[in-house]
């Protein structure tokens, strides 16, 4: 039960693609892949790209992985193959089955572990506290620790824990180090490969290798990894290289069809510089724009200057008159009669020339048809007159595109000129055009007209490049530049005018220089840095990104990488994230608009609620949401203090570190710069680092400067946090401002406590009100972490330095650090307001918690309740290593639960886990209910176990069931009181429950639930180990136990018993003290029909059912002993020659079914065959409780014979003829059926050996429903009365003559045969041997059952009355005859129980017709649905005009039964074992995937059981026994067979 490893178990299901799905693992788990429903049984291959131990990843190389069945059995429940994860990325998996490779798929992430120091120890992610520099800003490379050492100090430990030192920032980002573009933005870079000569001093040239040198020495001494960007996407527009391979951009040469956007922005350029020299002043349009007039202006001039004069829309027409030359040529000489076509085809020309687009003429020929020779000209007028329309509607989607690009124009001048939050750039200049330009133009100018010649000239037009922007709620998916998008036409693109857009192509080959070249720069980051942010992430092309990043990953296997994703949704993030491998996506407290939202960011991005559940090892792989990292504001957004207010910087960087993910900033935020540092225009430097530093003086930083101080402390916390285990997180919107973020230990069951009160608006301008409300935290406050505000200081005001960026001097942070509450001066009081036996709660009071302030508590539990959780964890160790952390040591007491264990009983087993609420009331109790929700299922510990089991995965505290084991002790009680009541064994069960549960009670209330799971899932684990002996159940599958628990479920003793009494001279009888009279009494164990209807009282045992079920619920699961009692107690009932129907305990029993007896001596037969010394059963003592058909019921002991003469009475019985009238008949005990179903027949047929009997009036099979509308005037008719030879009964007759034949052969079974009175008068008898009575049946059976193809066939009565051929009858000699030639699952039966009446190929072709009729996903129809009264949903409580279905009256007439789905399998395998080896493998395949669907439903239902029926195509039906004991029984032998 002690398991270490990780598992995760990812289902596959048929046609199921996950490739949006994100499944996140650690190094070290272990993936199992299992087939789900749609899947089992077909011979299913899963592949993978994950490498092969010792070998490369290479993404396009797959391998079969190899299927494990533990158990080595047919069924594949548990079949599985597995994967052991010890390698980061990204990997594929797909699967498939037959011919189809790809039936499903998805994608794995296994997460990179890091390490830093010299110990090279492990850096969690959850710890990472990272911080973005711009590189740029560092200075000269032997400038940089003195400015890197504000990383350092903002966060230096000056503790240890016992697996790693901690210190604050322990990564940091760089922006790319490469040499810039001109124009000195960060992400612009004009060679990839070279070191940016901004950081080599004069007389110095530094080189990537003193680059690694500094970032290897930050790694082992200062314990910080640095990660830096790669950026794929675009280059710098003075990049040497792309001049010398433009092939490697989007050119007018590689990419025509930019060729109409090219020439727009050429004469949007030239509009530009006429606005430069004031053009058009006189058209209302100066240099200067300020107004909406003049935006109206632009439009006026783009309307009727521009669009006019470069008439972009004759890109996409066709010269008219050239193409009706042409046409006009071919209508002379082509053959018409072959072409074919709906509609005119246009051909875009490839190379965008103006009218340069073609006609298919063959659409053309196939249209325009001219009759006769005069026709032609007016054929090619038709077709003139067609191209010209065509021609008009390019020219009205060029006005669209025309308008779009306007209104984009206009938009962008809006931002850049007019806007307050944009930069303002003044009148139009060549250096501030009108709009960015979206291609370069590296020639001279000219005029418009001579530099569109120019795109005609490929040696000119490759230089043409277009620039790389983003496009708003564009598809992260679709290549804007490639053809088919007009993004570039319609000016959509918020464009980068100093980067060059890469084209890549689909492969290395298609642009060698560019795959090769950003392959190396890969090679050098990979090889100097321990993580990449991916630039531009959701702009890079995928398959571009996946092959760098494997080049990545070859070199440093353990790669962190970042990105920002700006997708605007989740699933396409994922595919990112998956396809990618990205470790971490990054998160902005920036996004969130007030504290409230703020809040929610801190619970979505990580951790487990606080008191969550302990998960088990192994468990289904679910998706999940990427890893955050959660940043204050990232590098390239604005400044909080311009959006916010300076004093919510601190509170708001407490709330993101107390994050359970990785936490960060960006250089300047800690320092209050009150600007965006700009990744294109800052040039001054970073301050360094000066612990004498002053306020006043810029370009030197220290502790008192910004909330360094306060962001030590909370880095240095958040590490902590992630390495002690503080998993869990709540969240608590205390008012408008204040947050409370609480993460706790569920070891230790410590918490820190942050209380942050932002200041989204600013204090000195905005109100905020004086009355903080009061906290109430449960524990014991074991010390103040930190308390800080932020607070003014005489400093001066900031002034913006020449040379360094220096922050607001005149804001600092008053900090404290690991104090007592006396000692705050933000906490007014603290008290306790409850000590109660499990509370320990503390009212604290606040008096200075002012805007820009936080305070962090460390709280424990009171020291009484430590000692408890201690203890109790200690006990759990038992179930689980988990509990070993935070446990106390104590003494063996895990040995006692065991112990007490292997003395239960299955029938105790069966009150420690299961019973429902009938059986719990018929023992003076009932199922706990839980008020304003419902009652459990079950009284035992399923009961709890199947709700804990939804609840427990989604860790649903919220859910009714913890809120009511948080309120009080009534559940606990009863679980265990419950237990104690019952005295023997299960007293000691719930006396060891009390023990645990007296832990339990005096913890805190909120971690009730978690512990409860944790005892309840130790005690059922147990239990299930310790029920089963038998080879077949405790070496089965997991589908095979689920099932076998049903033997569990349905067998049981109750308050009173529900057998009569066994012969006192039978051996191994169980007894128990009676409670009222304190005699002894017997107390076998009896099989309920099922739950929760048939489960108690006189409905709990019948005997059709009990005898149906007993070979799979105790025969074959090894409780032999209990269904010998069983057999024989049914035995003592017999009268008329028959078992009862209804038990009611033998006295109330009902002898109304002719085929309980027979069932019966199934079972006989099976025990025999079945168990060890089997047959021994024959001549053991029953006492007979009615010697005679009328006599009263008998005591046992007063009349008993050997088991052998109750077979043979039977048998007799029937060969002589049975007829009577029930017993007490009338309303009394049946107040629906009518005078004449009280009447019982039943004889053998002496022609054919067939059983026959019943009356249209009564119902003797197991098809028994009796009409109940008097409305619907069906009172007293049965549905299916089935009366003549049932072709069950007729099968399991000729199953038993066999059997007693060949008993009485081998001397085991006394009578050879049956004798009849033929006439009384002369005492005539007829003497029938079983050998004989086994002759007749068998020569006669197809004959008579048999529904041939032969229209003629001699046998045939009714020919007239067929309707399928190839099938079995469901009766013969039907009183009424059509019900004879009705497709029913019955005579499936017959075949397992008596084969050899069937002809092989007759039998699998009948089989065939079953099952594309009858078989539905969890049970059969009782009907052909070609039946005139086929109706498949069965509704008891309907009752209306409708003869057919009124109060049930189709229980039987369609709705879907699962017990005759385990016979039909069992048939079908039998029959195809015969067919030959192929239809036996699918078969087995069919099998199997029927078999999925019923353990998916047993897996997933409350009651862990299978329901007597369903509606049609499987639906739950509300009227149906949620776990019927024939239903699961019925599987069991179906697996028992495989």
């Amino acid at each position: 039960m002690l398991h270490n490893k990780q598992v995760r178990v990812l289902i596959l299901n048929d046609m199921e693609k996950l490739e949006r799905a994100l499944f996140r693992l650690d190094q070290g788990f272990e993936l199992q892949f299992r087939l789900g429903a749609t899947l089992q049984g077909k011979n299913v291959t899963v592949y993978t790209n994950y490498p092969v131990q010792g070998e490369i990843f290479d993404r396009h190389k797959f391998q079969a992985l190899t299927w494990v069945n533990p158990t080595g059995k047919e069924d594949d429940s548990d079949k599985f193959c597995a994967l052991d994860l010890q390698i980061a990325g990204s990997y594929q998996y797909y699967f498939g089955y037959g011919n189809e490779e790809k039936n499903g798929g998805g994608y794995i992430v296994v997460n990179p572990v890091l390490r830093v120091g010299v110990d090279n120890h492990i850096l969690p992610l959850d710890c990472i506290a990272i911080q973005t520099y711009l590189a740029k800003c560092l200075g000269p490379l032997d400038e940089w620790l003195d400015r890197l050492r504000v990383a350092k100090e903002s966060g230096k430990g000056h503790f240890s824990f016992s697996f790693l030192i901690f210190i604050g920032y322990n990564m940091i980002h760089f922006t790319p180090l490469q040499t810039l573009g001109l124009s000195r933005s960060c992400y612009s870079l004009a060679d990839q490969l070279e070191l940016n000569p901004d950081f080599s001093p004069s007389r110095k040239k530094y080189t990537w290798t003193e680059v690694g040198n500094l970032v290897e020495k930050l790694k082992k001494e200062w314990e910080m990894l640095c990660i830096t960007d790669v950026v794929y996407n675009h280059t710098a527009a003075n990049s040497k290289w792309i001049r010398e391979h433009p092939e490697c951009g989007y050119n007018l040469v590689n990419s025509p069809h930019l060729k109409p956007a090219w020439v727009l922005d050429r004469a949007i350029w030239h509009l530009t510089c006429d606005l430069a020299e004031d053009k058009y002043v006189d058209r209302g349009l100066p240099a200067l724009i300020q107004s909406d007039r003049h935006l109206n202006a632009i439009r006026s001039v783009l309307w009727q200057d521009v669009f006019p004069r470069i008439k972009l829309w004759e890109f996409f027409q066709v010269d008219v008159e050239k193409a009706v030359a042409q046409f006009r040529t071919l209508l002379q000489s082509v053959d018409k009669s072959k072409l074919k076509g709906k509609q005119l085809r246009i051909i875009q020309d490839p190379n965008y020339r103006r009218y340069g687009n073609t006609v298919d003429m063959n659409s053309a020929l196939a249209l325009f048809i001219p009759h006769g020779p005069s026709a032609v000209e007016e054929c090619c007028n038709w077709f003139r007159n067609r191209l010209q329309e065509i021609n008009e509607e390019r020219y009205k989607d060029m006005q669209y595109h025309q308008e779009q690009a306007a209104n984009c124009i206009v938009g962008n001048v809006v931002y850049e000129r007019l806007a307050d939050h944009g930069p303002k750039l003044g009148p139009v200049t060549k250096k501030h055009p009108l709009v960015t330009r979206y291609f370069t133009f590296p020639f001279n100018e000219t005029t418009l007209e001579q530099e569109l010649q120019l795109m005609h000239q490929p040696d000119k037009a490759c230089h043409f490049l277009a620039h790389n922007g983003w496009v708003m709620a564009d598809d992260p998916l679709r290549n804007f530049a490639e053809p088919g998008s007009n993004v570039y036409l319609r000016r959509e693109l918020i464009c980068w005018g100093d980067s060059v857009k890469l084209r890549y192509g689909n492969k290395p080959e298609d642009c060698p220089y560019l795959w090769a070249h950003m392959k190396k720069y890969t090679e050098i980051t990979a090889k100097h840095f321990s993580g990449m942010r991916l630039d531009n992430c959701h702009s890079t092309p995928l398959h571009v990104a996946e092959y760098m990043l494997d080049t990545a990953r070859t070199l440093r296997p353990d790669l962190y990488v970042v990105a920002e994703l700006f997708t605007g949704s989740e699933d396409l993030d994922n595919i990112f994230v998956t396809r990618l491998g990205i470790s971490s996506l990054i998160r902005e407290a920036m996004s969130a608009g007030d504290s409230h939202e703020e809040g929610r960011l801190v619970y979505r991005f990580g951790g487990e609620p606080v008191g969550a559940f302990v998960q088990p090892s192994l468990r289904p792989l679910v998706p999940g949401i990427a890893h955050a990292m959660f940043l204050d504001v990232t590098h390239d957004n604005e400044c909080p203090i311009q959006l916010r207010s300076a004093y919510d910087s601190l509170p708001s960087s407490a709330i993101v570190s107390m994050a359970c993910c990785a936490t960060g900033s960006t250089r300047g935020y800690d320092e209050f710069v009150p600007h965006q540092i700009s990744v294109v225009t800052e040039e001054r430097l970073y301050s360094k680092w000066n612990p004498q530093a002053t306020p006043a003086v810029a370009g030197e930083v220290n502790l008192q400067s910004g909330i360094i101080a306060g962001k030590l402390a909370l880095n240095r916390l958040h590490q902590e946090l992630a390495a002690k285990g503080f998993i869990q997180v709540y969240v608590d919107q205390v008012d408008e401002d204040i947050v409370a973020v609480t993460r706790h230990c569920p070891s230790t069951h410590q918490s820190v406590v942050a209380v942050c009160r932002t200041a989204f608006r600013n204090p000195k301008t905005s109100h905020y009100s004086d009355d903080v409300p009061p906290m109430f935290i449960p524990g014991k406050i074991e010390e103040i972490v930190l308390e800080a505000r932020t607070v003014e200081r005489p400093a001066g005001r900031y002034k913006k330095n020449e040379k360094s960026i220096n922050g607001l001097p005149e804001y600092t942070v008053e900090i404290k650090e690991h104090i007592q509450l006396n000692e705050s001066k933000i906490v007014k009081q603290a008290k306790v307001t409850s000590k109660g036996r499990s509370e320990f709660v503390q009212e604290i009071a606040f008096e200075h918690l002012t805007p820009g302030s936080v305070i962090v508590f460390r709280v424990s539990l009171d020291p009484k309740a430590q000692e408890i959780v201690a203890a109790l964890r200690n006990l759990l160790i038992q179930f689980s290593r988990h509990y070993e952390s935070g446990s106390a040591a104590d003494d063996e007491a895990a040995a006692i639960l065991r112990m007490i264990m292997s003395k239960l009983t299955l029938a105790d087993m069966n009150v420690l886990l299961f019973r429902c609420d009938a059986e719990e009331q018929e023992d003076g109790g009932g199922c706990y209910s839980i008020p304003s929700w419902m009652a459990l299922k079950y009284g035992g510990l399923q009961g709890f176990m199947s709700v804990l089991a939804d609840v427990r995965p989604k860790n649903d505290l919220g859910h009714p069931f913890c809120d009511n084991l948080r309120q009080g002790d009534w559940m606990i009680d009863y679980v265990s009181n419950r237990l104690v009541s019952r005295g023997g064994v299960l007293a000691e069960v719930g006396k060891w429950f009390q023990a645990m549960f007296s832990y339990l009670k005096h913890i805190p209330r909120y971690l009730i639930p978690c512990y409860f799971d944790a005892i309840l899932v130790g005690v059922y684990t147990t239990a299930l180990d310790a029920s089963w002996v038998v080879s077949f159940v405790q070496n089965g599958s997991t589908f095979v136990k689920l099932l076998a628990l049903g033997s569990v479920q349905m067998c049981g003793v109750g308050r009173f018993p529900a057998l009569p009494p066994l012969s006192p001279a039978l051996k191994d009888v169980p007894y128990r003290p009676n409670n009222v009279t304190k005699e002894k009494e017997q107390c076998c164990v009896s099989l309920a029909a099922g739950l929760p209807h048939f489960s108690s009282g006189i409905f709990r045992c019948w005997g059709r059912d009990t005898f149906i079920a007993l070979r799979g619920l105790m025969l074959v699961v090894g409780r032999h002993l209990e269904a010998r009692n069983i057999i024989l107690a049914f035995a003592g009932t017999l009268r008329h020659g028959l078992i009862p129907n209804l038990l009611g305990q033998g006295i109330c029993a009902r002898f109304n079914c002719r085929d309980a007896v027979w069932w019966w001596l199934q079972c006989i037969q099976d025990y025999c065959t079945i168990v060890p010394s089997g047959t021994d059963i024959l001549t053991c003592p029953v006492s007979r409780m009615y010697p005679t058909d009328d006599s009263s019921p008998q005591p046992a002991g007063v009349m008993d014979q050997p088991l052998h003469d109750f077979i043979q009475e039977a048998m007799q019985r029937h060969m002589q003829g049975i007829e009577f009238r029930e017993r007490n008949a009338g309303p009394q005990i049946d107040q629906n059926m009518r005078d004449e179903g009280f009447n019982i027949q039943a004889k053998v047929n002496p022609d054919t050996g067939f059983v026959y009997g019943g009356n249209r009036f009564n119902c003797g099979t197991w098809m028994d429903k009796m009409g109940e509308s008097d409305r619907a005037r069906n009172k007293g008719m049965p549905a299916t009365p089935r009366d003549g030879s049932a072709v069950e009964i007729v099968g399991l007759s000729k199953s038993a003559v066999r059997w007693l034949a060949e008993l009485h052969k081998q001397g085991l079974y006394p009578y050879a045969g049956c004798t009849a009175d033929i006439d009384s008068s002369s005492g005539t008898q007829l003497s029938v041997t079983y050998e004989d009575w086994d002759r007749k049946i068998q020569d006669n059976f197809e004959k008579m059952f048999y529904v041939s193809h032969d229209p003629m066939d001699p046998n045939e009565k009714h020919a007239d009355l067929v309707h399928k051929r190839g099938i079995y009858k469901d009766s013969f000699g039907a009183s009424s005859p059509w019900c004879d030639y009705q497709l029913r699952p019955n005579f499936p039966i017959t075949m397992v129980v008596a084969p050899e009446l069937f002809t092989v190929e007759k039998a699998w072709e009948a089989l065939e017709i079953v099952e594309k009729k009858l078989l539905g996903p969890l049970g059969m129809k009782t009907l052909d649905p070609d039946d005139m009264v086929y109706c498949g949903d069965y509704d008891n409580a309907l009752d209306n005009d409708n003869y057919n279905v009124a109060r049930g009256f189709n229980y039987h007439q369609g709705p879907e039964w699962l017990w005759p789905v385990g016979y039909f399998l069992r048939a079908k395998l039998y029959f195809a074992r015969k067919m030959g080896k192929d239809t036996y493998d699918k078969t087995v395949y069919l099998v199997k995937n029927v078999l999925s669907r019923h353990y998916v439903h047993l897996e997933r239902s409350p009651w862990k059981g299978l329901p007597e029926l369903t509606n049609a195509n499987g639906q739950h039906c509300p009227f149906s026994c949620e776990s019927q004991a024939w239903s699961i029984a019925s599987l069991l032998e179906v697996l028992h067979d495989l």
